[in-house]
C-alpha cells in the first residue's frame, strides 16, 4: 500500500492516538482489558482511549467482540453468567471495576441504547419519566420539564407532543427509537452507548437518528457499534476495528478507512471478509 517507512510513520502515528498521545479530554480509557466467557476469550488485551465530546465507532464482523466490548464500558457483562474480566476500564480517571462501583450509579453515567427499539409498554411520559423518577424526582414540574427536554433533545418531540400519554409502543420504529434515546438522555448521562441503534430501521430513520448523533456529540461522548461502514464514516470521528476479540486497528476515522496500516483491516474494508 505505502512505503515502508510512511507505513512505520502511520503505525507509530496510531500507537500513540491508542495512548492517548494525541488525545486532550479522555473520557473512557482501558487497559490491558481480557474477558471470558468461561473458557472463551471474548477480549482480547484491549487498550483504548476514547475522547470525550467525540462518536467513536466499532466496526468488524459479526463475533469480533465489538458489541462485547461496548457492554463492558457499563459493566452490563456483568449481567452474563461465568463471565471473567481482567484489567482496567477507567472514566475519567476512575476505575469502574473496583469494589464498591455502584452499577446502577454508573449506568446513570453511561446510558445505553440497544440493537431494537424497546420502549417500555407505557406512555410516552412515563418511559422518559422513569429514569428519573427512580433517582429521587418526584415534582411534576420538574419531571415535565425533564421530558420536554429529553423528547426535545432526541428529535422526537414535535412528532409526539400531542401524545404525550399514549402508548411508546404505538410509534413507528424509527420514533421508539428516538424515544429510547431521550429517556437514556432524561437522566443526564456523560456518556451514550449505542449497540447498532438503526439496523432495525428504514433509510430515513437511519439517516434521522444519525443527524442526531451529531447533535449528541456536543453534550455527551457517544460510542457506537456498526456493521455500517459507510455509517461509520458519515458519523464518526475515530474508528475501531474489532476482529476476533482482538482491537487490530484505532485511528481517526477518515485515516482508518483511507490508509489502514494492518492488512486485515484494507481486507475486511474492502470487502474481502466480513
Amino acid at each position: 500500500m505505502f512505503p515502508n517507512s510512511i507505513n512505520r510513520r502511520i503505525t507509530q502515528t496510531q500507537q500513540r492516538l491508542q495512548n492517548g498521545e494525541f488525545m486532550s479530554n479522555i473520557k473512557i480509557s482501558t487497559k490491558n482489558l481480557d474477558l471470558y466467557y468461561g473458557e472463551n476469550h471474548a477480549l482480547k488485551n484491549i487498550n483504548m482511549n476514547i475522547k470525550a465530546g467525540a462518536i467513536t465507532a466499532f466496526i468488524g464482523p459479526s463475533g469480533c467482540g465489538k458489541s462485547t466490548f461496548l457492554k463492558t464500558l457499563n459493566r452490563m457483562n456483568d449481567l452474563v453468567d461465568n463471565v471473567k474480566i481482567t484489567g482496567e476500564v477507567k472514566i475519567d480517571g476512575e476505575d469502574i471495576y473496583a469494589d464498591g462501583v455502584d452499577t446502577n450509579v454508573l449506568r446513570r453515567r453511561i446510558g445505553m441504547v440497544f440493537q431494537k427499539p424497546n420502549p417500555f409498554p407505557m406512555s410516552i411520559y412515563d418511559n422518559i419519566a422513569y429514569g428519573p423518577r427512580v433517582h429521587g424526582i418526584k415534582s411534576k414540574a420538574k419531571l415535565d420539564r425533564i421530558v420536554e427536554e429529553s423528547l426535545i433533545g432526541a428529535a422526537v418531540f414535535d412528532e409526539v407532543k400531542d401524545r404525550l400519554h399514549k402508548s411508546a409502543l404505538s410509534l413507528s420504529g424509527g420514533q421508539q427509537q428516538r424515544i429510547c434515546i431521550a429517556r437514556a438522555i432524561a437522566v443526564h448521562p456523560e456518556v451514550i452507548l449505542m449497540d447498532e441503534p438503526t439496523s432495525a430501521l428504514d433509510p430515513v430513520s437511519t439517516l434521522k437518528i444519525e443527524e442526531l448523533m451529531n447533535t449528541l456529540k456536543e453534550k455527551y461522548t457517544v460510542a457506537i457499534v456498526t456493521h455500517n461502514m459507510q455509517q461509520a464514516t458519515r458519523i464518526s470521528d475515530y474508528t475501531a476495528f474489532f476482529l476476533v476479540g482482538e482491537m487490530v486497528e484505532y485511528a481517526p476515522t477518515e485515516e482508518l478507512f483511507s490508509r489502514p496500516v494492518d492488512k486485515r483491516t484494507e481486507d475486511y474494508i474492502t470487502g474481502r471478509f466480513g
